[in-house]
């Protein structure tokens, strides 16, 4: 609902009156043509003194007088027929405008005029236009009462508040889409405090490749990155899986098909210590996605197990293969978060508690920084995190609301199919289908919407369109917008900071608006902290520093501390385990701890030989 400004409620200026009586001075223009969806108007450039105005600018709103109702309209074009510019008179202009609804007076004396979209009853020949009142934009962009929040001002008048709709614009999916440096990381901020303050009962996870937001919502944000995460890999789908063992190239089916039959029976061996290989059937059997623990160590034992079988002569270079790969994740310290020792426990309630803010301890976004993490790990972690959002979402029946934000969503739902990673793009592509009903909600932010799925994209019901160069790119959006004012879309490519064409169910109709200017500290990526000096000679480079998190390897005191703790969980838990001949160090027994300096534990982990 738009507050009432003083000049809205008292007497309309000379320009607003439509009295019939009134002189050609304060007429701004006649309608000289219009068809069923635009309207041209005969005026002048100058006022009766010989002025120029600036009443024709191509983006204002005008209104056109029909007795009781008046057409609204919104100029898109201006000129002069002849081309030709005379200093002594007035000179005619056109005004090409495209029709866009109609607002009509109150029933009662005193009520607020009321729009609605569409032509009932179109402008005739020598119609009077005028520049329209403040009462009636104000009725052009009301919700009818729907739970709003303010987002900004109007373009056309800054003196009135920029309304959306919360619920439709969160419950139908929104986007927002703008070039670099036009404002829309700030935008998605503003919007995610606007959101969180509506709905105190919201849960936020941003899915964020340049760790920028964390900073800029300091009061509301728990920041998770690949040190502090905690992920099992036991929670992966075996295609997902798949994805951080082959590290992101094409997999080998006949390895997918390996893991497929022995990772049951890993988790079998894990529930069922005493039962062997043997794998259930049935209703209540384990297959390789089900999310139930099991050890890296027994799988790679059922792989050794199965190349010593005789009928496994010809299967030994993909079993050898495998084996490598499962080896090779485990001991890189980029997938610490999956292979962590203290992951083979059932921590799933924790896991999903801490990423989905259940309870939220008065801190309902998770903000998730993926910049320096591997690709293939971004794209299976991704994948796992909105699919637990669905899932999450779906089983507590509506209970829990959840918006997954998508930052750079074309990096995770490109347009070629043959790019990205299929399963991440299901997931999301899950919840823009079917995500409303049960509470789960997608933001999609992108610079480059030419770039992204159009399945995902028509999913969403509001836009937030900033300024956009790409042809492509513009194409794409004015595809998207439903009603009459198509025209609006023209001004996408001279659009200013912090403005934004709004259309959509968000909005009460096609809306251009100047976001709210937020304080320094809250913008994405120059809050406090992240200002840094930049270095004129390298003196004060800490080139150390920089080595020690390319490795992403512990220091040797770190390693040791770490074999420690597990070493005390394998005396306790493994019969068969050789103490250590010194402090933190294992016994190599194998070939595998040859190699890598590893050992096999009972926690599914390897341990570090200093």
């Amino acid at each position: 609902m738009f507050v009432e400004r003083e000049a809205s409620v008292g007497e309309p200026t000379s320009q607003e009156r439509r009295n019939a009586l009134q002189t050609d001075k304060r007429i701004l223009g006649n309608v000289v043509q219009c068809d069923g969806a635009r309207a041209t108007i005969s005026a002048y450039a100058e006022d009766a003194d010989g002025t120029v105005t600036g009443q024709w600018t191509v983006g204002k709103m005008i209104s056109i007088n029909l007795g009781e109702t008046r057409t609204v309209g919104l100029v898109y074009e201006i000129g002069k027929s002849d081309r030709a510019w005379s200093n002594e008179g007035q000179n005619p202009i056109e005004v090409s405008i495209e029709l866009i609804g109609e607002v009509r007076d109150g029933a009662e004396p005193g009520a607020k005029p009321v729009f609605d979209r569409g032509i009932t009853a179109y402008p005739h020949i020598g119609a009077i236009a005028h520049r329209i009142r403040t009462r009636d934009l104000q009725a052009v962009y009301d919700l009818a009462g729907r739970h709003s929040v303010t987002i900004g001002t109007l373009s056309q008048d800054e003196s009135i508040d920029a309304n959306i709709a919360i619920e439709d614009t969160l419950a139908r999916h929104f986007a927002i889409v703008g070039t670099t440096g036009v404002g829309k990381s700030t935008a998605v901020s503003l919007l995610l405090r606007k959101s969180i303050e509506a709905r105190p009962d919201l849960r936020v996870l941003i899915l964020d490749p340049h760790n920028e937001f964390a900073a800029s919502l300091p009061e509301y944000c728990v920041k998770v990155d690949s040190k502090t995460l905690d992920l099992p890999f036991w929670m992966f789908r075996l295609e997902e899986f798949a994805e951080v063992l082959f590290r992101g190239r094409e997999t080998v089916p006949e390895e997918v098909d390996v893991l497929r039959d022995l990772i049951p029976a890993a988790k079998n061996l894990y529930r069922n210590p005493s039962s062997g290989t043997y794998v259930r059937r049935g209703s209540d059997a384990l297959t390789a996605d089900t999310p139930v623990p099991y050890r890296i160590a027994d799988l790679i034992k059922q792989i050794d197990e199965r190349m010593g079988m005789l009928e496994s002569k010809n299967d030994r270079p993909t079993l050898k293969s495998l084996k490598s790969r499962i080896e090779s994740a485990a001991a890189d310290p980029r997938y610490r978060f999956m292979f962590n020792s203290r992951l083979i426990e059932d921590t799933i309630h924790e896991t999903i508690g801490n990423i989905f803010r259940v309870p939220n301890h008065g801190r309902p976004v998770t903000c998730f920084e993926m910049a320096g993490m591997p690709s293939e790990v971004v794209n299976s972690v991704c994948s796992v995190l909105a699919r637990l959002a669905f899932d999450l979402a779906l089983w507590s029946e509506g209970r829990l609301k959840l918006l997954l934000l998508c930052e750079e969503a074309h990096r995770y739902m490109p347009a070629d199919p043959r790019l990205g990673f299929a399963p991440t793009r299901h997931a999301l592509s899950r919840i823009a289908k079917e995500g409303r009903k049960y509470g789960c909600y997608l933001g999609v932010v992108t610079q480059r919407p030419g770039e992204l799925d159009p399945t995902i994209l028509s999913q969403c019901s509001t836009f937030f369109a900033m300024r956009l160069a790409n042809e492509q790119d513009q194409a794409i959006i004015r595809s998207a917008i439903a009603d009459s004012s198509a025209s609006t879309l023209a001004f996408l490519s001279s659009m200013g900071q912090r403005e934004a064409i709004a259309f959509g169910e968000g909005v009460a109709t096609t809306m251009r608006l100047k976001f709210e200017k937020l304080a320094q500290e809250f913008i994405p990526g120059t809050a406090k902290g992240e200002q840094v000096e930049p270095s004129v000679d390298g003196n004060d480079v800490d080139l150390a520093m920089i080595v020690e998190r390319l490795r992403n390897v512990p220091k040797p005191q770190q390693a040791m501390a770490f074999a420690e703790v597990v070493d005390s969980s394998r005396q306790a838990g493994d019969p068969d385990y050789k103490k250590p001949a010194g402090a933190a160090r294992a016994q190599p027994d194998d070939d595998f701890d040859t190699r890598y300096g590893l050992k096999p534990s009972t926690f599914g982990m390897r341990q570090l030989n200093d």
